[in-house]
Order: structure tokens, then C-alpha cells, then sequence
């Protein structure tokens, strides 16, 4: 077993409507799939994001996409408009769940995009 971070297992889409943040994970490849429903949990995403103190994180299952739907609550200072801060939201919170490290099974691995270049 070892650990990645997940972009190197999946890709994030964003979007944020006020203060909600909407984060979907899709896995690369279908044998990954499992995994991701294993480990990025609605408590590891709350985790992952504690610094944007969620008040809720919900994960929503899409297994015909190979996808997790994440929505999390109260997370960007208002929204859009509102906020005071540079760059909080949709694609730079995507790339912040992508640094989440999981662990992964030895014959999994081979699935793993490692270098961004490549496949």
C-alpha cells in the first residue's frame, strides 16, 4: 500500500452558488472508483477544508460516472460578491481537495496518472 494524492487518481469539477461550495471527484479510470468511495468521505473532505469551517459536507454517490459529488456548506466567506479574499473558490478549492492523500493498493497503482503530462 501506498499513498497519493488524489490528482493523480482523479479530476475535480467546481462550482459555487453563495456560500456553497459543490466539488465533484471523478475517478480516471473505473477501478479506481472504489477506492475514492472508500476513503474520501464526508468526514475527510469536512477535514480536508476545516480551515473554511464547514457547517456541512454532503457526498453524493454517482457510480455510472465513476464520481463523488461533494457540497459543502458555509465555506466561502459569503460568496463570490461577498467575500473579501482572493481566489477562494471553485477551481482553487478543487485543487486543495486534490492534495488530499490517500492510500493506495499495490495493483491499483498502475492506474495512477503520476506524471501530469502523461496518459
Amino acid at each position: 500500500m501506498i499513498e497519493l494524492e488524489l490528482h493523480a487518481l482523479a479530476h475535480a469539477r467546481t462550482g459555487d452558488k453563495g456560500n456553497r461550495l459543490n466539488v465533484s471527484l471523478i475517478a480516471y479510470e473505473p477501478a479506481i472508483y472504489p477506492l475514492l468511495v472508500k476513503h474520501v468521505t464526508e468526514t475527510a473532505v469536512a477535514m480536508r477544508f476545516i480551515h473554511r469551517r464547514p457547517s456541512a459536507v454532503m457526498r453524493y454517490e454517482l457510480p455510472k460516472m465513476h464520481a463523488l459529488n461533494f457540497v459543502l456548506d458555509d465555506v466561502l466567506d459569503g460568496g463570490v460578491t461577498q467575500a473579501l479574499n482572493l481566489d477562494s473558490h471553485g477551481k482553487t478549492l478543487s485543487f486543495h481537495l486534490l492534495g488530499l492523500r490517500i492510500p493506495v493498493p499495490e495493483d491499483l497503482v498502475k492506474h495512477a496518472r503520476t506524471n501530469r503530462g502523461g496518459n
